[in-house]
C-alpha cells in the first residue's frame, strides 16, 4: 500500500473517530482500528492526537478554500460571491457532519490546539471574505467605510453559528440555500452603497425590496 493511502485512510478513520467518541476520549488504537492498521503505524506518519488533528484540519481546510476560490470564479459580482461563500460554507454541514463536528466543536475545546497552533488555513479562509468585499468597494457597489477585516470576522461569525446550531441540533429547521441567501442578504444590507448588478428582472425586484426595507 502506498504510504500517501496510509495517510490518508489514517485521518478519514481519525475524523470517524474523533466525530464518533470525542477528541479526548479517542485512542490511537481505535483510530488504527477504523483505518485497518498496525498501532504502530499511526505513529510512522503523526507523533500524537494533537498532531493528527492539526494535520485534519490542514488538509480539510485546503480542500475546503480550494472549492470556495472554484466557486467564487464563476462570477465576477461580489454580491454573488458573498452568497456563494456562504452556501459552500453551510453545505460542509451536509457533506461531510463528522468533518463539521470536529470543526465546529472538538477543535474549540483543545486548548493546545486554540494556544499553539497558528492558524494560517483559518486566516487565507477569512481572507477570501475580506478579498470579496475590497472588490466590492473597488467597483462601487460597497460602502467605503466598511472595514474588511472586520466584516470577515462578523459575517464568519454568522455563518460559523449556523453550522454550529445545525451540528448540534438533531434536526434542520432551515435548508443551507435558505439559510445562506439569509445571512449574505442582512450582511449585504448593510454595505451596499448602491444596488448590485443582477442577471434576472425577478433578482433585482428582490434587491429593490430589501434595500427599500432597510430605509
Amino acid at each position: 500500500m502506498k504510504v500517501a493511502d496510509k495517510h490518508g485512510r489514517i485521518i478519514q478513520a481519525a475524523i470517524k473517530v474523533f466525530a464518533r467518541n470525542g477528541f479526548f476520549n479517542s485512542r490511537i488504537a481505535e483510530i488504527a482500528k477504523e483505518a485497518n492498521v498496525a498501532d504502530g503505524t499511526i505513529y510512522l506518519y503523526f507523533n500524537n492526537k494533537y498532531d493528527i488533528l492539526i494535520t485534519i484540519f490542514e488538509e480539510e481546510m485546503g480542500k475546503i478554500i480550494a472549492s470556495v476560490k472554484q466557486e467564487l470564479a464563476t462570477t465576477d459580482n461580489p454580491c454573488e460571491k458573498l452568497e456563494i461563500f456562504a452556501f459552500q460554507h453551510l453545505s460542509l454541514v451536509e457533506k461531510n457532519k463528522d468533518l463539521a463536528e470536529i470543526i465546529q466543536v472538538e477543535l474549540r475545546q483543545s486548548s493546545k490546539f486554540m494556544k499553539e497552533y497558528r492558524n494560517r488555513k483559518f486566516a487565507e479562509y477569512l481572507q477570501i471574505i475580506s478579498n470579496i468585499v475590497k472588490e466590492g468597494q473597488e467597483k462601487g457597489l460597497f460602502r467605503k467605510d466598511v472595514m474588511p477585516g472586520i466584516f470577515k470576522r462578523a459575517f464568519f461569525g454568522a455563518l460559523d453559528e449556523m453550522s454550529r446550531f445545525w451540528v448540534l441540533s438533531p434536526k434542520k429547521k432551515y435548508g443551507v440555500k435558505t439559510a445562506a441567501k439569509q445571512i449574505s442578504h442582512f450582511f449585504l444590507n448593510g454595505i451596499l452603497e448602491q444596488p448590485c448588478p443582477t442577471k434576472t428582472k425577478t433578482k433585482k425586484r428582490k434587491i429593490k425590496r430589501t434595500k427599500s426595507a432597510r430605509k
